[in-house]
């Protein structure tokens, strides 16, 4: 399946909040919507599970408009919305059967999960009665009971502990595994980088980057390399004796050498002229930004 929203524009009042927003997210993939507070993350994922219309655009489904009755989507937000004062396995069961399972079904389902995220001896608990991270478990089984086609989390890892993140971690891998599609929004890049091979940035309103993870890191400058080695002195001792030309600056951080070349094709020149010291160096790699460098750079200022 393929999802796709085109030209999504939607205003609340004299205040634009999406401007032409376009992206797609496919089957067996997860898909980083990313954005600052405020950008239109939210307000396009209620347009597509049909919370809002857009003033003008429109969500297909496989070139079809999406059609909640043939499709179900299930949903964490970040603002959790069950019941705090009500048992944890009725509440779920009830979530089952908005989402169209029958009591059985759901209460199944609601058992199922529950084992799976170590959380069965909670079920007859009020949820108010669990901490956070446990709370947040909760609200992704009501999220997953009607085994949706369509995901999407927002900050899901919100609130847990390293333990349980590692719980939810295998979870989403196995949604990814069974062809659901995925739309995965957090401001944790570490996990947007750990799921998804593409991302969205909005910055108000608008699309602003989008595309491949891999394409997009090496679509910018590879003129900075890191050296790794337990002899730094006697390899910065060798860099000193380096041609002119060849790199305009270096410095040491965190125990690994970064060298500015003057061009980005003097890569292969600089390993061959360190090749007296090839015994010396652990490891020679292209310096790439990472995902948070390439989204404070596109959303740090109004576009």
């Amino acid at each position: 399946m393929k999802l796709s929203a085109q030209e999504l524009t939607k205003s609340f009042g004299e205040k634009s909040v999406l401007r032409g927003v376009s992206f797609e997210a496919e089957s067996g993939k997860a898909l980083g919507l990313l954005g600052r507070n405020g950008a239109g993350k939210t307000t396009a994922i209620r347009i597509i599970m049909r919370v809002f219309s857009p003033d003008s655009g429109r969500v297909l489904l496989d070139g079809a408009p999406l059609d909640p009755n043939r499709v179900r989507i299930g949903y964490l937000p970040e603002e959790r919305g069950l019941y705090p004062k009500r048992k944890i396995l009725p509440q779920l069961i009830y979530f089952g059967a908005l989402a169209g399972l029958n009591k059985r079904e759901a209460e199944q389902n609601a058992r199922s999960l529950l084992k799976r995220l170590s959380m069965e001896e909670y079920a007859d608990k009020r949820l108010d009665t669990l901490s956070k991270g446990n709370q947040q478990k909760i609200q992704l089984v009501a999220t997953l009971i009607a085994d949706p086609d369509i995901v999407i989390l927002d900050e899901p890892f919100s609130g847990l502990d390293p333990v349980n993140a590692m719980l939810l971690k295998d979870l989403i891998k196995e949604l990814i595994g069974r062809n659901k599609i995925v739309l995965f929004s957090s401001h944790q890049m570490n996990y947007i980088e750990e799921f998804c091979d593409e991302i969205a940035i909005l910055n108000t309103g608008k699309i602003v980057l989008s595309g491949s993870i891999a394409k997009i890191k090496r679509s910018f400058s590879r003129d900075t390399l890191i050296i790794e080695s337990e002899a730094l002195p006697r390899l910065k001792e060798q860099i000193d004796n380096l041609p002119d030309g060849l790199i305009s600056s270096f410095e040491e951080t965190e125990g690994r050498l970064l060298i500015k070349l003057t061009d980005s094709e003097n890569k292969k020149e600089l390993f061959n002229a360190l090749g007296g010291s090839a015994d010396l160096i652990d490891a020679f790699y292209i310096k790439e930004p990472s995902l948070n460098e390439i989204f404070v750079k596109y959303t740090e200022a109004a576009v």
